[in-house]
């Protein structure tokens, strides 16, 4: 039996139900990324004002990245697990479960705080013990051990009450929190850097305390909402308070997994470039590409923050009618938001942002081409991150999984290999063929795993089931 057609009778949903709909709630979170993407480079962009240690200094950052990749893969995939199984729990009204959820991510927090200190550790005392520039070490050791120690106490404690915010339905709060880390994290960087002039160790703690104070205002949300749940809530008996911590690390692990399939891919897909003609032209124009699809992507992406508590709130609730409706809602903004603004955009606007970031004419001409495909990349990859989260709302993780792994492994990278190789043979430079089979192959999986999702809900739908 599905997991959507196991729903017990008698359940009654939590007050309230499901709130608004995918756009509603996407919206506040596609105002927090925009503004965290431009918040992103904040570090980087002090770190280039320390004199006489820009170069080390930049560098630093630029190798810490990694390590906060990992991080944050952790952290995106507990949260998604935590967030997907309280929004089911409130939407059953199982407030029994929801506290037994909340103790059981406070131990995974425990763990992956234990772990990144360690790791923290590690770079204390090999930073300068892997043949770097002593300068670059230097700047490493600080600055990736202030943050990697500072994020694991206060970036993973985020974690609960961020899913408890998110369960509620309650997006602005997250879009707030994700402003004051941001403007804090400016602020803080300029006091520390050029007020007290604690160099490259200001920045990091800067970044710190930016979170520090986003997490004390997630803490105040989240106990408003629980204060309100458990004060209008129904108690549905129940018998799935067993395994809390399996419940969330079963959607946790296969989100993580996949966040980072898509950081292998990214570096394959480099590496590819490299060895092609003219390799820092090359690299140059797609990198521009690769950045203009993310962004233009970014709208979508957060469509997905919303899709995970919404599906999940539906699912609690056995509304099988409830989730097509918003998947088919996000499918059709996602359609007109590409009809109506990226691709006129990007062939009204290409050559000029093409332009902006490439200095020499070989690189203008390469990212110039580039731009004509943003609009078909952006259509393979927008789509997929809601997908994706639609099943991870229904408790199923496997199919954004095996897909994400069939994506990067057997479509994405043989076929962007396919096209640097094939392109010249047919007069085309060989990046060409690199914009080309990258798009097809996220092409091909976008619409693999949509097709999955219709097949899953057609048989969950009690109609669809009635009239077989």
């Amino acid at each position: 039996m599905s997991p959507l057609e196991d729903r017990r009778s008698g359940e009654r949903p939590a007050e309230g139900g499901s709130r608004g709909g995918i756009l509603r709630l996407s919206f506040p979170i596609v105002v927090s990324f925009g503004l965290r993407s431009i918040y992103g480079i904040v570090d980087t962009a002090f770190a280039a004002t320390l004199e006489g240690q820009e170069d080390a200094s930049v560098a630093a950052i630029g190798l810490t990245i990694p390590l906060e990749f990992l991080m944050t893969a952790c952290w995106v995939g507990t949260s998604n697990g935590l967030t997907a199984q309280l929004s089911t729990a409130i939407g059953q009204g199982r407030g029994d479960r929801v506290e037994a959820l909340k103790r059981a991510a406070t131990r995974i927090v425990l763990v992956l705080v234990g772990i990144f200190l360690l790791v923290s550790g590690a770079v204390y005392l090999g930073a300068e013990r892997v043949g770097l520039d002593p300068d670059l070490a230097r700047q490493l050791r600080t600055y990736a051990t202030v943050l990697m120690a500072g994020s694991a106490l206060t970036a993973f404690w985020s974690i609960v009450p961020d899913s408890l915010v998110k369960a509620h339905h309650d997006t602005k709060s997250t879009m707030w929190a994700g402003i004051i880390s941001g403007a804090t994290n400016v602020v803080l960087n300029a006091i520390f850097v050029f007020v007290f002039g604690m160099g490259i160790f200001g920045i990091a703690l800067s970044t710190v305390l930016s979170r520090l104070f986003s997490l004390l205002y997630a803490l105040r949300r989240a106990a408003y909402h629980e204060r309100r749940r458990r004060a209008s809530h129904t108690a549905v008996e129940g018998d799935e308070c067993d395994r809390p911590t399996r419940a969330i690390l079963f959607i946790a692990i296969p989100s993580s997994i996949t966040f980072l399939l898509l950081a292998l891919e990214s570096t394959v897909l480099n590496w590819m470039v490299k060895e092609v003609p003219d390799s820092t032209a090359a690299l140059a124009a797609w990198s521009i590409f690769d950045r203009a699809a993310k962004f233009c992507s970014m709208p979508l992406i957060a469509v997905s923050v919303a899709m995970l508590p919404l599906v999940a709130r539906l699912h609690g609730q056995g509304d099988i009618a409830g989730i097509r409706r918003q998947v088919r809602t996000a499918s059709l903004f996602a359609l007109g938001y590409l009809a109506l603004i990226v691709t006129p955009l990007a062939f009204l606007f290409g050559d000029t942002v093409a332009g902006f970031f490439a200095a020499a004419e070989s690189t203008r001409a390469l990212a110039t081409a580039g731009m004509v495909w943003v609009p078909v990349a952006t259509l393979a990859l927008a789509p997929f991150f809601p997908l994706r989260a639609a099943f991870e709302g229904m408790q199923m993780p496997g199919p954004g999984l095996v897909v994400s792994v069939v994506r990067s492994l057997v479509l994405v990278v043989p076929l962007t290999w396919v096209g640097i190789e094939v392109a010249p043979s047919l007069g085309y430079p060989a990046l060409h063929g690199a914009f080309a089979g990258s798009s097809v192959g996220a092409i091909a999986a976008t619409i693999w795993l949509g097709h999955w999702l219709r097949s899953v809900l057609r048989r969950a739908d009690p109609a669809h089931r009635d009239a077989r």
